[in-house]
């Protein structure tokens, strides 16, 4: 199954008895994908950061699940449901923040529930769909984006939000495609610490387009802002709350807090399928804390060093601070403002 995301090379690929992922910590210096047939292999991808981004999150764990189903239906004889809750359970252990992953997890488990003898066709249908859906999401969310930010405008994004970490156009990315083909002024993005997503990924990715961009070490920010002309931030999203509280990369509330000082609007692009209606504030997200050894050098990683390092990989925006969020299903305008007290 080769679903088109404007990208020659592609996040994720459903191959029809494995799924092969991009493995995104090697770019932009080399392409490695890595082919999984098992829940296993695709439940370390996603915790190893070789899947990332919350809607691929989510897509790679409905294949996951599809996987599963193909190995235990066939091999088991009575207990195959449990084997492939336990793959489920494996897969929802891989990342705590991101609600695609779950809102994924549970739409397949669902199926599995209710589908009377062999579910494995119906289940791979159902991933395929997942993938499908949030591509014609995205574009969707695009225009939307785009048609509220107007031509001719300067923006700048953070972390990766673009066919790469979705099933295909982007959701931050996607509005930054559809305002370059209404025209645009300039594009900046924000290094991205201490993954470097922005560095490695996004103008990697938008170069792939022909999309020109500036790119910035995060600690330039709030003077970029002081210096030239930006307009609106434009980031996604691996968790909302019902009241408008934005998990995203770590990084985004300092920016959203700088945008505030300045002048400048904050953009938060997501699919439905991110809001976690059940979560009442941002209070509640459970924020990943990921090894200290992606900050510390190796001379103080041993039990005598007197240097730590914290390393959150996601913050909390609150909602005050958000200008819009975009989904697919429409916009939700100027949130501080209109006094957003539920996103339902």
């Amino acid at each position: 199954m080769n679903l088109n995301n404007g990208l020659e090379v592609k996040a994720l690929e459903w191959m029809g008895t494995s799924l092969k992922v991009l493995d995104q910590r090697s770019l932009p210096e080399a392409i490695i994908y890595d082919e999984y047939t098992d829940a296993g292999g695709v439940a370390k991808s996603i915790a190893t950061m070789r899947v990332r981004g919350a809607p691929a999150i989510g897509i790679a764990a409905a294949y996951g699940v599809a996987l599963s189903v193909m190995m235990h239906y066939s091999s088991s004889e009575g207990n195959w449901k449990n084997n492939v809750l336990s793959d489920i359970q494996q897969l929802a252990n891989s990342r705590p923040t991101a609600v695609n992953l779950f809102w994924a997890l549970e739409k397949m488990q669902l199926i599995i529930n209710k589908h009377i003898g062999d579910p494995t066709q119906t289940i791979i249908q159902a991933a395929i769909q997942i993938h499908t859906d949030d591509i014609n999401a995205n574009q969707a969310m695009g225009e939307l984006g785009a048609d509220l930010i107007g031509i001719d405008k300067t923006v700048m994004t953070h972390c990766n939000a673009g066919a790469l970490a979705t099933g295909g156009y982007g959701t931050a990315l996607g509005v930054i495609r559809s305002l370059h083909k209404l025209g645009i002024k300039k594009v900046y993005a924000g290094e991205t610490r201490p993954w470097l997503q922005g560095a490695r990924l996004t103008v990697w990715e938008l170069a792939q387009d022909q999309i020109a961009s500036t790119l910035i070490a995060d600690s330039a920010a709030a003077w970029l802002m002081k210096t030239a002309e930006l307009d609106w931030i434009i980031v996604g999203a691996d968790r909302i709350a019902a009241n408008g509280d934005v998990a995203n990369k770590i990084g985004t509330y300092s920016l959203a807090v700088l945008a505030k000082q300045h002048g400048v609007k904050v953009m938060v692009v997501a699919p439905v399928s991110t809001i976690d209606f059940e979560m009442e504030t941002g209070e509640d997200i459970t924020i990943e804390q990921r090894k200290q050894t992606e900050l510390l050098a190796d001379c103080y990683i041993n039990d005598d060093s007197v240097v730590s390092a914290w390393n959150p990989v996601f913050d909390v925006t609150p909602a005050d601070l958000i200008s819009a969020i975009v989904t697919e299903k429409g916009v939700v305008i100027n949130l501080a403002e209109n006094g957003v007290r539920h996103l339902k």
